[in-house]
């Protein structure tokens, strides 16, 4: 049974800060993120339409590119673009080499001209094989080049069309090295981004032709567009879920001091690619984690993150940074320490992203924040005493549901102390009772009614925590006032054996009664459903206790013989709502009544 209070080090198994639970939050973390890329601007496979390279190298842009034409005629142009360069490597004769290049600029143009190129048309006609032979060492830079701009944008197409690049992938790894001129090492980079980006199966493949180590190269030196391209392409190939690739990666000679200097120099565009390579290393390795924290990584995304108004940096920075406090104890007590510059940076850049108006900020914000609220009681109070909690009590009250949810992680965490091992956690009865006074309780309930197993689990740990911790018994008066025992009762026959068991347990320990104590008192009604009551008697007849209603219905129903019955009103103590954790209680009662002539 989970534990029914918060933790800090060690919360809920996807959301633990440290061991292999943080692992597989993270990894968790990377596959989704990884999915939104392919949604967003940053996508996984991205379409070359201008040329790349500078000088002698560049391609020029074609004027007519942007035209949008009829989908058939440009499948038909395709199919004869390609016997044409069929027939232009055929030939032997004088200018054999310009007739080469000519033929595939015009494929290039066809394959660069429609936001949805004729891919397939490009395959059906044989393209792969003939531009595998453009490929071939000894080739000239612009034949290099238009090769593989061409076969960039097949692998940009649908998982069936980027296999098809399958015999090709070699070549365009060979020309990653040294030798080959910075427009065609690009180039080729671009198309294996595109595909690393399809899938595992096809990064896998990569990986093991070797082209995790040249593109490593790549991104060494200090700028550039050929820069750009291979840290976006690496964080293509080392995107999991095995984290093999991103051991590799970080082990290679250089790589570390290139993405500090990238996040210490690069304009946002460069930082952006280099932090996606972070937010995969931090989520898949627990060593590259590790040599991070202990680098000035920390620090310089802390920097980008108070000082770049830059959505698509924003982000990974963000994610980047949850990652690397959710999976390393030494980023938060021994970076993080409240106090420090650092620490205060952090808190006033999440506060800012808080106050966001893009919602994947505010969602990535309060991850950030929970995993530090994770922390030490001075992480705690850090947070506490900030100006992140008014606007976490507003987000759990009117945000979207993966926001509330977790931002409810944060305020939760605040309320409880570090724990070690499965111990019960004590109570911070300052924080819990200011957070339940500033109305955040109806926001947890509200989390126990929802359909996501993890998000009622929350609701069901607040509530326990208010039942335990509230001053003068206060707790269940709260509860019940919010419909708190009604928003329990969905789990009385739960298939989730740990929510059923804490919710049971939390009700009956609050409000559940011997059945010995207790007796029936009924009386027939008219036909039909009326909004009846069941008295509920204590055998010292202190009164009613209770009446049965909603769920209730069915079971009287059925166990009194299909008729209905009003309740004799009882004395004394006020009537409380009888819900159906009771009616275990008054099953025997009712079985008895229903036997009856």
């Amino acid at each position: 049974m989970a534990d029914p209070g918060f933790v800090s080090n060690k919360r809920d198994p996807i959301k633990s800060s440290v061991g292999d639970a943080a692992a597989t939050r993270r990894r968790q973390h990377a596959i989704t993120v990884g999915k939104e890329r392919r949604e967003s601007l940053v996508r996984a496979k991205r379409l070359c339409r201008v040329g790349i390279g500078s000088g002698d190298g560049e391609v020029p842009l074609d004027s007519e590119m942007m035209i949008d034409e009829e989908q058939s005629i440009l499948e038909s142009q395709t199919s004869l673009a390609v016997e044409n360069l069929k027939s232009a490597l055929a030939y032997q004769g004088k200018g054999a080499m310009q007739k080469r290049v000519g033929a595939l600029q015009e494929l290039r143009r066809l394959l660069s001209r429609s936001e949805f190129p004729p891919v397939e048309s490009a395959l059906k006609a044989g393209a792969v094989p003939m531009l595998v032979q453009c490929l071939s060492f000894g080739s000239p830079d612009e034949q290099l080049l238009e090769a593989a701009w061409c076969l960039t944008n097949i692998a940009a197409g649908n998982p069936e069309e980027t296999k098809a690049l399958l015999p090709a992938l070699p070549l365009l790894i060979a020309h990653l090295g040294e030798k080959s001129s910075s427009p065609v090492a690009e180039q080729c980079a671009w198309a294996l981004g595109n595909v690393a980006g399809e899938g595992e199966e096809l990064r896998n493949v990569l990986l093991i032709q070797g082209a995790l180590l040249p593109l490593a190269r790549m991104m060494l030196p200090n700028k550039g567009s050929t820069v750009r391209t291979a840290a976006w392409a690496l964080s293509n190939l080392i995107k999991g879920p095995n984290p093999k690739a991103a051991n590799e990666l970080i082990r290679v000679d250089g790589v570390l001091d290139a993405i500090i200097r990238h996040l210490k120099k690069a304009d946002d565009e460069l930082a952006t690619e280099v932090a996606w390579v972070v937010v995969y290393l931090s989520a898949l390795s627990n060593v590259a984690t590790s040599m991070l924290v202990k680098s000035d990584v920390l620090q310089l995304l802390v920097n980008r993150l108070a000082t770049s108004n830059s959505l698509q940096l924003l982000i990974p920075v963000l994610r980047s940074l949850g990652n690397l406090i959710a999976g390393d104890s030494h980023a938060t007590y021994a970076v993080l320490v409240p106090g420090l510059e650092i620490t205060d940076n952090v808190i006033q850049a999440l506060v800012k992203c808080l106050n966001s108006e893009h919602r994947v900020l505010k969602k990535e914000a309060a991850w950030v924040l929970s995993n530090i609220a994770a922390g030490s009681v001075e992480h705690k109070q850090l947070i506490y005493s900030s100006e992140a909690v008014p606007l976490l009590l507003h987000l759990l009250s009117a945000a979207p549901f993966d926001i509330r949810k977790e931002v409810a992680y944060v305020l939760g965490n605040l309320c409880v102390t570090p724990i070690k091992g499965d111990e019960k956690p004590s109570l911070i009865l300052e924080h819990l009772v200011s957070l339940v006074e500033k109305g955040c309780l109806p926001g947890f309930i509200d989390l126990v009614r929802s359909a996501d197993i993890e998000a009622a689990r929350l609701g069901l740990q607040f509530i326990e925590l208010v039942l335990r911790g509230m001053p003068n018994g206060e707790g269940p008066k709260l509860v019940e006032q919010e419909d708190g025992i009604e928003a329990m009762e969905r789990f009385q026959f739960h298939e989730n054996e740990d929510l059923r068991t804490m919710a049971n347990s939390l009700v009956d320990k609050q409000w559940g009664f011997a059945s010995k104590n207790l007796s029936i008192v009924v009386t027939l009604g008219p036909a039909g459903p009326p909004p009846f009551s069941l008295s509920l008697l204590r055998g010292d007849g202190a009164g009613g206790l209770g009446s049965a209603r909603s769920g209730g219905f069915a079971v009287v129903q059925k166990l009194a013989g299909g008729r209905w019955f009003r309740a004799a009103e009882g004395t004394g103590t006020a009537a409380r709502d009888c819900h159906c954790f009771r009616w275990k209680m008054v099953v025997a009662g009712l079985r008895a009544l229903a036997a009856e002539p």
